[in-house]
């Protein structure tokens, strides 16, 4: 390749030390769900477009796939063979589901954390490329719903453990809002939801006129939606205030019910930096939520919007015998590690792996620094040897650039194997076959900025 190459918008790429920070992040999000029992899967990164796409139209943010060859000798334009890139994890989960089906247990417990492509115009936090966190459970016929507890405290103790700014769950109940505008007797149900749902976007006024021109709401009715879209609570005093609006209908209370025990479910798992909260605002604009609904929100990066969420649906997926139920919530992960490493919140210790530079005197000494280097190797220490026999003075400089914490010197024959801290100075014999490392040098480091408050995390 010559000349420089133009970047591709979208499609970001970390460098060493930001990958570090990703790596870890994707690394304390796999080690909670399998500490909860969630197996990982991988799913293919292509699927058939007619299923990628809603309602027989290809969404304008799918990426196709095809082969220039194929294309040529007009082969591959079968729409049935015709493929695009996923651009969630939803989509080629539910096809895994039907396929796997028989192989399955039930209830099914799956973590996923892959990129995903889409299309749209790259923005902060928007991208065409992008990494996603997914966890759910899917039963099959049936799924009770305590799971819908049980998921969503498994994402909030996951991001407790991740060093991010403040984090909120906002929590709410797609039967509580559609017995609510049943109770109050709106004629379209759905459009109400639609429309509370652009709250954030639009001015209450404009609301109001929507919610009677497109929900059919009367004046009156209007205002007691936005009511209850006012309603937020870290507790479950939102019980009380829903029904001091005076609606009744069973599947309100049904709402209420299972609204309540996800929050006193969650508030287990939460933190100093992750809440949890009733909103009775948040709607989820997909139409297959049936139940539980949720939208996360990150201190400072309001401007990202929501950087996760998900809730519960009765039908993933049907094979014409069987309906697949499940609940999951997703955490963008690019989303919000990007942002995050480009205003310098976080960043790494060291951008490569290695604790330990091991020198090299001469390049006839090689054979002695290389055994050293297996040694700390056969017990879990990475290290490194040096790539020439420079001064000791330039290696050092080297392992200091790197952020490399230690470098070793080895025996000869005259003196003893030697480790030296090159942030202290301080400079010790040391046996090969003994010496460790301290735990915080080991690995490297996700670094909070001195401007949080958050502490470092491993």
């Amino acid at each position: 390749m010559s000349g420089k190459p133009t970047p591709l918008s979208g499609f970001p790429e970390l460098l060493p030390a930001e990958r570090v920070v990703e790596q870890q992040v994707i690394d304390t999000l796999r080690r909670v769900f399998e500490l909860h029992g969630f197996a990982g899967i991988e799913t293919r990164v292509v699927e058939p477009l007619d299923r990628l796409a809603k309602g027989g139209e290809i969404d304008k943010e799918i990426y196709g796939l095809h082969r220039l060859q194929g294309e040529a000798e007009g082969r591959d334009v079968d729409p049935s063979r015709q493929l695009g890139l996923h651009f969630d994890l939803t989509v080629p989960f539910a096809r895994y589901v039907l396929e796997n089906s028989g192989k399955l247990e039930f209830p099914f417990r799956r973590y996923q954390i892959q990129p995903a492509w889409r299309g749209e115009r790259p923005q902060v936090g928007r991208y065409r490329q992008f990494t996603q966190a997914d966890v759910d459970i899917v039963g099959q016929g049936e799924l009770g719903f305590h799971h819908d507890v049980e998921v969503m405290r498994v994402m909030v103790a996951a991001i407790a453990a991740l060093p991010f700014p403040p984090v909120s769950f906002q929590f709410n109940n797609r039967k509580l809002i559609q017995g609510f505008y049943r109770g109050l007797g709106l004629t379209d149900v759905t459009a109400a939801i639609r429309v509370i749902d652009k709250l954030d976007k639009m001015p209450r006024e404009v609301v109001v006129e929507q919610l009677t021109t497109l929900a059919g709401a009367s004046p009156e009715q209007a205002e007691q939606c936005l009511r209850l879209a006012s309603i937020r609570a870290s507790d479950t005093s939102f019980v009380e205030e829903v029904r001091a609006l005076g609606v009744e209908d069973d599947l309100l209370e049904t709402g209420l019910t299972e609204l309540a025990a996800v929050i006193e479910g969650c508030a287990a798992a939460a933190s100093d930096r992750v809440s949890v909260e009733a909103n009775l605002r948040i709607a989820r604009g997909l139409d297959y939520y049936t139940g539980t609904v949720v939208e996360i929100f990150m201190a400072g990066y309001e401007h990202l919007k929501s950087v996760g969420g998900g809730g519960r649906y009765d039908a993933l997926a049907d094979d014409g015998k069987n309906t697949y139920p499940g609940v999951g919530v997703s955490l963008g992960v690019s989303r919000t590690v990007v942002p995050l490493v480009a205003d310098g919140v976080l960043s790494a210790s060291r951008s490569v792996p290695s604790a330990v530079l091991v020198a090299l005197a001469t390049e006839e000494s090689r054979p002695s620094s290389e055994a050293v280097a297996a040694a700390l190797r056969s017990r879990g220490i990475p290290c490194e040897v040096a790539a020439a026999p420079q001064r000791f003075g330039k290696q050092i400089r080297t392992a200091e650039r790197r952020g490399i914490p230690f470098v070793w010197f080895p025996a000869d024959a005259e003196t003893n194997h030697h480790v030296k801290d090159i942030r202290s100075g301080d400079q010790v014999e040391a046996d090969p076959a003994l010496w460790t490392p301290p735990d915080q040098d080991l690995r490297p480091q996700v670094v909070v900025s001195p401007s949080s408050t958050i502490k470092e995390t491993q």
